[in-house]
């Protein structure tokens, strides 16, 4: 990702002071070209500003479109000034919630990206705290929105943005924003990669990179010590593609330095990595094949939460689990009415062969479990059903601890990443009742799957205080939030944010 450089100076006390002279401020500008081309003016909702700079013009260019200056807050206004700088002219109400600022400064953004400017210029207005936080939430959009994702046209791709001036505010420490951007844009291009370019082989070989230049410790679980470790509801899906390439892989992180391998002072990440879902021998049709490349963006989000925490230098201990496989057609691939055994040694009746997320997840699971670590959070674009209850502009989690669940509907406000709580009633395993083994794999029907689900990983967490994340919006048609793209990177804000408190509880 590129680091745009922040170099606020200027300290602007009230709406009205003059932009003209905020701009001229000739240190905050390190291009040998000083003109401003790309301009966003960030404004609070409710406030006076009959001395606001351009206040004419853009009252003006209101008028002609039938729109008052309150509409700014639900539609930002684009306007060409003097001297060939495009501007956009967008107010945020302090009431609103993180997820609403953040989808306003998407859609202010676009038309300045859409130019591929080398450079920002972010002009904020209003009192100190309010041009903080603007400052900080159209800076983390600029970013996020301003990077040259991954895509196969010919001729020469876009160039990424490569700068953001901020004037009105001074001394912003603006690395949380950076790395938060950064995971997000790692979790993104990984997801977007098609499946013969992200194959478990080259994903592990990927891993092993970012593994080296952040200075993790990994360690890979490949089939033949997944045999050893009788891990058969992995080894069950992996079956299907003749590679051998699939397997679980661990990644260090100690953020405090001291006891990175002593067992109960991690938290664990969890992420499911299939890198393309076929349906198994329940084939899926067409319509619902399509994008099942996206099938490994738990995987993504968690590798994007851990990037973001590095970056951070944050003072946690993270152990991190990679379920890396794929779901093939073959006449090895598992098949329905099968007994498989786990690594916990829960045997497993097949029911269907394309829930097999919660499978490669059971084994991935356990051996997490077995390291006792405090928390486990796992990420997984798991079910249909959570698709079904909350569309693809939320997502869902459940968790064997009430607080836990809480923690994350807080989390998910104050990162701009909504989610939704769901129970686990213990009686909702009556479902997954097996007469031949100890658990059903799921039901053929599709009600409440989403639980059901929970319910089936619940058996692999041992007692582990334990936050499943079923990621219903890894993906929204034209953005969500602060992201402008389809691949939405959801879950690496929600994750960072949990860490974030986290580790401000522990000091």
């Amino acid at each position: 990702m590129n680091k745009p450089r922040n170099k606020p100076r200027h300290k602007s006390k009230s709406m009205g002071a003059s932009l003209a002279r905020l701009l001229q401020i000739a240190d905050c500008l390190e291009s040998r070209d000083s003109k401003i081309r790309h301009l966003l003016c960030v404004l609070p909702a409710g406030a006076d500003w009959h001395d606001a700079p351009d206040r004419d013009a853009v009252l003006a260019a209101l008028k002609r479109r039938d729109k008052k200056a309150e509409d700014l807050t639900k539609h930002p206004l684009t306007l060409d000034l003097p001297g060939g700088c495009l501007s956009v002219w967008v107010r945020l109400d302090e009431k609103k919630s993180v997820f609403e600022w953040h989808s306003t400064l998407r859609l202010a953004v676009k038309p300045l990206l859409d130019e591929h400017p080398g450079d920002i210029h972010i002009a904020l207005f209003g009192t100190e705290g309010f041009r903080v936080r603007a400052g900080r939430a159209a800076a983390y959009v600029a970013w996020l929105n301003g990077v040259a994702l991954p895509t196969w046209k010919s001729g020469k791709p876009p160039a990424p943005l490569e700068r953001i001036m901020l004037h009105g505010i001074s001394g912003l420490d603006m690395q949380r924003e950076q790395a938060l951007a950064e995971g997000n844009n790692l979790c993104r291009e990984l997801t977007m990669l098609p499946p013969n370019l992200l194959t478990p082989a080259t994903y592990r070989e990927r891993v092993r990179d970012l593994a080296k230049e952040a200075g993790w410790m990994l360690e890979e679980y490949d089939i033949q010590r997944l045999k050893k470790l009788k891990a058969g509801a992995f080894l069950a899906v992996a079956r299907g593609s003749g590679h051998e390439d699939a397997a679980i892989v661990r990644l260090t992180y100690a953020g405090k330095g001291k006891g990175r391998r002593e067992k109960g002072n991690a938290l664990a990440l969890v992420g499911k990595g299939i890198c393309f879902d076929t349906g198994g021998h329940n084939l899926k049709p067409a319509r619902y094949m399509n994008n099942m490349h996206d099938d490994m963006n738990g995987s993504a989000v968690v590798l994007g939460i851990l990037l973001a925490a590095t970056r951070l230098k944050l003072p946690v201990n993270l152990e991190v689990w990679l379920a890396i496989a794929q779901n093939h057609l073959s006449p090895e691939a598992y098949t329905q009415n099968e007994v498989v055994t786990a690594l916990n040694g829960t045997t497993i009746e097949i029911v269907h062969t394309d829930a097999e997320g919660r499978m490669v997840l059971a084994d991935t699971l356990a051996l997490a479990a077995k390291e006792k670590p405090q928390t486990i959070i796992d990420f997984a674009t798991l079910t249909g059903s959570m698709a079904v209850a909350l569309g693809e502009r939320m997502s869902g989690v459940i968790s064997n601890r009430d607080d836990l669940a809480s923690r994350a509907v807080a989390a998910g406000q104050a990162s701009g990443e909504r989610v939704v709580a769901f129970p686990m009633p213990e009686d909702y395993d009556e479902a997954l009742d097996s007469p031949v083994a100890d658990v059903k794999q799921c039901t053929l029907g599709s009600e409440a799957d989403h639980i059901l689900a929970a319910r089936f990983l619940n058996r692999f967490v041992a007692d582990t205080p334990w936050l499943h994340v079923d990621l219903s919006a890894s993906r929204c048609k034209g953005g969500l939030g602060a992201t402008g793209s389809d691949i939405s990177g959801f879950g690496v804000a929600l994750g960072l944010e949990m860490l974030v408190q986290k580790a401000a509880e522990s000091n």
